[in-house]
């Protein structure tokens, strides 16, 4: 009777194993990344600053003029001046902070831009 009882418990615990790998998979492979990728977007928006060239997750390409808590003003156009919520950068294409540390490098930017 102790043996029975025995399985029976074992069997039930064998019975969710399947359900606690799924979520575990789950966790690896949709939770973690997400969090990831949130976590250097909001990295990359807290690093803007004026003179970057950036893309908005609408597809505008724009120099960055200002930037404030919540929002940037970029200039998609000579005079053209639009305000848009920091979020809505989805991407630095060139970033003024590179480009002032790429400086001590000038021949290897010049044989780039001859190239």
């Amino acid at each position: 009777m102790y043996l029975a009882a025995d399985s029976a418990s074992s069997s039930g615990l064998l019975s969710f194993l399947p359900i606690i790998l799924i979520v575990v998979a789950m966790y690896f492979l949709l939770i973690r990344p997400q969090n990831k990728r949130k976590r250097e977007a909001a990295q990359m928006q807290s690093q803007l600053g004026p003179g970057d060239q950036i893309q908005t997750v609408g597809g505008l390409f724009a120099t960055v003029v200002a930037v404030d808590d919540e929002a940037i003003t970029v200039e998609p156009s000579p005079g053209v001046r639009m305000r848009f919520a920091k979020g809505a950068v989805g991407r630095v294409i060139t970033s003024q902070a590179k480009e002032s540390d790429d400086s001590g490098n000038s021949d290897a930017a010049k044989t780039v831009e001859q190239g």
